[in-house]
């Protein structure tokens, strides 16, 4: 076959290879692939958000844990989010502090259901009124679910319910 720039048309032998290998790539999701995406805007925000992935872990529901920032890297946020139902994702649980942006820029790029957690921290205000605020006050058309002030626990719970009807 010879090579094509991206002006040219591939041709119906082309389409087939892309057919071929998106469903060689769907093929190869193991069933151990990840249900659940658990996202968080600070390493610091770990030792809450591993307790969703606790419960899930309990439920045998399969997790993963990533640390990106909807501030310093947006991109990354933005590639993860649109990429995740494609991957397996049936869920993304976002976890952030002070403005909390994580779960609202999580759900304008996915179709998935976000669950978002909003944390406290030492720069809080009001105890974490802030973060509450910031999950709970979303845009018409970009809706996320909340949980409680560092409730991940919850997150993890209502994942499990979403992943298991």
């Amino acid at each position: 076959m010879s090579e094509t720039s991206e002006f040219e048309n591939p041709g119906p032998l082309a389409e087939t290879e892309t057919v071929a290998e998106v469903e060689a790539d769907i093929a190869s999701l193991s069933e151990d692939s990840p249900l659940v995406g658990i996202i968080m805007g600070s390493k610091s925000d770990l030792p809450v958000m591993e307790k969703a992935a606790a419960v899930l872990t309990e439920k045998g529901i399969t997790s993963e844990v990533r640390v990106m920032s909807a501030h310093r890297d947006p991109e990354t946020v933005a590639d993860y989010c649109k990429n995740a139902q494609m991957r397996g994702l049936k869920v993304i649980i976002a976890g952030a502090g002070l403005s909390a942006a994580l779960p609202g820029v999580a759900a304008a790029h996915t179709a998935l259901p976000v669950i978002g957690v909003p944390l406290s921290s030492a720069l809080s205000a009001a105890g974490g009124l802030d973060a509450i605020l910031s999950v709970i006050q979303m845009p018409p058309g970009v809706p996320v679910a909340a949980v409680g002030l560092d409730n991940a626990k919850n997150a993890g719970h209502l994942a499990a319910r979403i992943v298991q009807t």
